[in-house]
């Protein structure tokens, strides 16, 4: 059986689309449909149903897939071992939240960067960046939760602790993280609020875990990006939750204050994402692995 053949049938069944198989593939559309067409012929058995958007596999196109993908991908790993003493000439496309990419994953890569590989980074929720992993636009994606789907494996990567903070002032307006303590919401249904998006995503979150409640309040001040919610909450101009990663300097200095200090603190966790099949390529397999060790530590 024709080798190229079972690597398009792997992809077509990771992707669930001849058209995506195809662009992953560097193939034509034609040329993806006729392999497909080929190895239905060879085995004798329907291997898709077509659909009105994309393919779905009959019972024995994953009973096949489940037999042989891990043998192809292993096949693309021995190929691709001829280059490994080229990885760090290659480029790493890797995309992400903005201020984790920026604050956590990109100073990891420094080493890798300094032995030669690229990055372009992009950055984007987390739909958009599954959507841009399955398009090969991007090799590598950081989200905050897990792809649905054959084409795309996630590795959990770490959690990170969310913590309510407010100026010092504010603070001491409230009678401080005691008296927030004690009183619970009812101490903090009348204050401001600064966050990324009208819908409160980590207020909301933070209310759900802790207080078992929502927020009242809308937002005052609506920003696009964490490292601008830490400005104004420094500022002043409200309470904010901020991931402990990105608030602890400013905690440590007093410039923002923790106001509670919950038994179990709301978490969120990351996932390495890539494409199925791909860690063969060096490059991409060295950053995968660069990242989870630095993780470790976070």
């Amino acid at each position: 059986m024709d080798l190229a053949l079972l690597r398009t049938f792997v992809m077509v069944h990771r992707a669930g689309s001849f058209t995506r198989a195809a662009a992953l593939l560097g193939l034509s559309q034609p040329a993806v449909t006729s392999q497909i067409r080929t190895l239905e012929r060879q085995l004798g058995r329907p291997l898709f149903l077509r659909q009105a958007r994309g393919v779905r596999p009959t019972t024995i196109g994953d009973e096949l897939a489940h037999k042989i993908a891990p043998h192809v991908d292993a096949l693309l790993e021995i190929a691709e071992a001829d280059l490994d003493d080229q990885w760090a000439s290659r480029t790493l496309h890797l995309a992400g939240p903005p201020e984790f990419t920026a604050l956590r994953a990109l100073p990891a890569l420094v080493p890798l960067i300094a032995r030669g590989l690229a990055v372009r980074a992009a950055h984007g929720m987390a739909e958009e960046l599954f959507e841009g992993l399955s398009d090969g636009h991007h090799d590598l994606a950081i989200a905050t939760s897990r792809p649905r789907g054959r084409l795309l494996a996630a590795t959990p990567l770490c959690d990170e602790e969310h913590v309510l903070v407010a100026a010092p002032r504010w603070a001491a307006r409230l009678g401080g993280p005691a008296v927030v303590r004690d009183k619970g919401l009812a101490a903090l249904e009348h204050l401001p609020v600064v966050e990324v998006h009208e819908s409160l995503p980590f207020v909301s979150r933070y209310w759900s875990a802790v207080f078992d409640s929502k927020p009242l309040a809308a937002g005052t001040v609506i920003v696009p990006d964490l490292r601008a919610v830490l400005s104004c909450v420094a500022a002043g101009a409200g309470i904010g939750v901020l991931p402990r990663y990105l608030c602890g300097e400013a905690l440590d200095t007093g410039e923002v204050v923790a106001l509670l200090d919950p038994p179990v603190p709301p978490l969120r966790t990351y996932f390495l994402v890539v494409r199925a099949g791909t860690l063969a390529h060096p490059h991409l397999a060295r950053a995968h692995e660069w990242l989870l060790r630095a993780a470790v530590s976070w």
